[in-house]
């Protein structure tokens, strides 16, 4: 909780927009607080059916009521510059991956940054490199994403990592594409 504190109060300062699911529990929820108590602008994007779930957290700048899961991740995605998964269960998993699924297939160039406090999400990046290795993910496919175990490295390993994909990450081509 700490470290999710700590990372809301560092985009504050840096004038950074969080751009979350709503919700006032969890990590999340964290980072959405400290961010406001730090005098950053939050903007909360939860579908109605988790309003009462995720005990939404209703101080945010801008809140957005969506009707449903796949909206509220369209909406996510398009208010978002940048992408930061802190350790999670099977939702934080999920939007990871289709970040990383996106990006590996062209739709977008956004950087995406694995937070890997304590080690949590190194049994993940064992699995993408063992794919690598085993040919599932090929050369000129590669997953994009840079990987901080220290909040203080998180917006700096962001800025990097945006303008390193600008300038050096070419799109596979169609034909290539059609092979997936």
């Amino acid at each position: 909780m700490e470290h999710a504190a700590s990372l809301g109060r560092a985009l504050a300062r840096a004038g950074v927009g969080l751009v979350y699911g709503g919700g006032n529990i969890g990590l999340m929820g964290a980072v959405a607080r400290a961010a406001l108590e730090a005098g950053g602008h939050v903007t909360g994007i939860i579908p109605q059916f988790l309003v009462d779930r995720e005990v939404m957290l209703a101080d945010v700048q801008e809140l957005l009521v969506t009707a449903d899961m796949h909206e509220r991740k369209r909406l996510m995605f398009e208010r978002s510059d940048a992408f930061v998964a802190l350790p999670g269960g099977v939702g934080t998993l999920e939007e990871l991956v289709e970040q990383m699924t996106w990006a590996q297939l062209g739709r977008h160039d956004k950087p995406i940054l694995i937070a890997d406090f304590d080690g949590f999400w190194s049994p993940l990046l064992t699995l993408l490199e063992h794919m690598t290795t085993e040919g599932f993910i090929r050369p000129g496919f590669t997953v994009p994403y840079v990987v901080a175990d220290k909040v203080e490295d998180i917006l700096p390993l962001l800025n990097e990592a945006a303008s390193v994909l600008v300038e050096t990450e070419p799109s596979p081509d169609e034909a290539a594409l059609q092979q997936l």
